[in-house]
């Protein structure tokens, strides 16, 4: 049977990763008091969900303007991943959304389904986080992203610990 957690509102939001860069694991993190929500995200999913966080802000401030002492609201949040981290599911896809009454963004991730399930048997998870939670949330996310192994200046490919065979440097590409 499908489940549908809402974390309305978050007291913890986060992205965090475990393991040697190249071979991390990437989590989406929320919390509302000890209830602690840990889903497993790609990388790609990370920089998006940041890249999407941003604009939606953008939106919102020339949508619905928040009044000046609100807007200037700087809000401290711990960003590390609270342990144990286990595993609800692995995010298939995510949405974002804006409840005006509440002035609170949604992120909803949806569970990662075999083709052949029906969208009702999708386990979900809802984060509800104030504006001022997602605009510190996003520099974050993009710092866990770019933390990872350094990029080839030639070929753009991650360079591994051990080396890096570059096709660029050794003739291999035309």
């Amino acid at each position: 049977m499908p489940r549908h957690i809402e974390l309305n509102p978050v007291t913890q939001f986060t992205v965090g990763t475990i393991g040697r860069p190249g071979q991390r694991t990437f989590y989406l993190q929320g919390s509302k008091g000890s209830n602690t929500v840990s889903l497993v995200i790609e990388k790609q999913q990370a920089a998006m969900l940041a890249d999407s966080l941003e604009a939606l802000l953008e939106e919102l401030d020339s949508k619905y303007p928040q009044p000046a002492d609100e807007s200037q609201e700087q809000v401290f949040m711990d960003f590390r991943l609270r342990e144990p981290v286990e595993e609800l599911f692995r995010v298939g896809n995510m949405g974002l959304g804006f409840n005006e009454a509440d002035n609170r963004v949604v992120v909803v991730a949806y569970e990662i389904t075999a083709e052949d399930e029906e969208d009702e048997d999708v386990n979900a998870v809802s984060f509800w986080a104030t504006r001022a939670q997602v605009k510190s949330l996003v520099p974050h996310i993009y710092e866990v992203v770019s933390a990872g192994r350094p990029i080839c200046g030639n070929c753009g490919r991650p360079i591994d610990p051990e080396g890096h065979f570059c096709p660029h440097r050794n003739g291999h590409v035309k």
